[in-house]
């Protein structure tokens, strides 16, 4: 799908490459069927999920908001920030742990790929990849 580095150019791109131009991301289609649970109950299934593989990282699925149950989630007042990626923002569970997931609502172009989707701690919630 598509992998980042340096040389990606357009309106906003990623600053990190300027500084790390050896760093890799490559977003892939995972072709598995990923589903999220917490304590038994299925918060997320989709077989349309994105997998990101970065350099010195776990690799992590990326799912799209209509394959979620976000009526189970809500929005939290943390951020993070990526110089590859962007700026992340956090969702926590209505009924459990803080910041379960993120999303990259307004990510650097080289990044566009995972606008509107959100990816789950597995140490917070039960990640599967079938």
């Amino acid at each position: 799908m598509s992998a980042a580095g340096p040389g990606k150019q357009g309106v906003n791109p990623a600053p990190g490459w300027q500084k790390h131009p050896e760093h890799r991301i490559a977003i892939l289609p995972a072709n598995v069927h990923v589903k999220v649970r917490y304590r038994g109950e299925v918060i997320a299934a989709s077989v349309e999920a994105l997998r990101l593989e970065e350099t010195g990282h776990a690799p992590v699925y990326y799912l799209p908001r209509k394959d979620i149950r976000m009526d189970r989630l809500a929005h939290s007042s943390h951020e993070t920030y990526c110089p590859f990626k962007g700026t992340a923002s956090y969702y926590s569970l209505k009924t459990g742990p803080h910041d379960v997931a993120w999303s990259y609502e307004h990510p650097y172009d080289e990044m566009r790929a995972l606008r509107d989707l959100l990816a789950f701690y597995p140490d917070k919630v039960e990640v599967q990849a079938l």
